[in-house]
């Protein structure tokens, strides 16, 4: 339900065209489906472990920390998104609104078990929700949400679940500086 104070924020129309997208991407499901350039691999734990000044037993014996599980399908320096991953197109459309600044505002991750050495993952992506338009500090704008779904696949063919993580941020037009 729109409360006629958050319509004000934006013309209805593009709110209207905004949300009908959200809508449309929404109904893509789980996309951008993208495999790990490498397998876990032990010494990418080391590097991690070092970097996070952390010394666990645990994880210098075949085991990743579970945290690490965005590290293994980031995109690097030179990738880039596919044209069916649903965050990147939603935030071109608000873009496209005249959405122009975006602030990453919170991320949820949940673990289902720790990762193997040895292991190749995959990721797919889906639109979760799109919230607003909303007045904040920063200006008026839309929370994005989307889901990231990681998944080990095994020899039997069965993809097993492993990490989710909810990633929110505000796309948004960046409220006129006052003296």
């Amino acid at each position: 339900m729109n409360h006629p104070a958050s319509e004000a924020l934006v013309d209805p129309a593009v709110h209207e065209k905004i949300m009908a997208e959200a809508e449309r991407i929404k109904g893509w499901g789980e996309a951008a489906e993208r495999f790990a350039r490498d397998e876990v691999n032990q010494p990418t734990i080391n590097n991690w472990l070092e970097a996070m000044g952390l010394d666990n037993p645990r994880f210098k014996a075949g085991e990743a920390p579970p945290s690490m599980a965005q590290v293994w399908t980031m995109y690097g320096l030179g990738g880039r998104p596919s044209e069916d991953d649903p965050l990147h197109a939603m935030m071109r459309a608000l873009t496209g609104a005249g959405f122009t600044a975006v602030l990453g505002t919170n991320c949820e991750q949940s673990y289902d078990r720790y990762l193997e050495v040895g292991e190749r993952l995959r990721v797919t992506t889906a639109l979760d929700s799109v919230v607003g338009p909303k007045a904040t500090g920063m200006g008026v704008g839309y929370f994005v949400t989307s889901r990231n779904t990681w998944y080990v696949d095994h020899p039997d063919g069965r993809g097993e679940r492993v990490a989710t993580m909810l990633f929110r941020v505000l796309k948004f037009i960046p409220r006129e500086k006052t003296s």
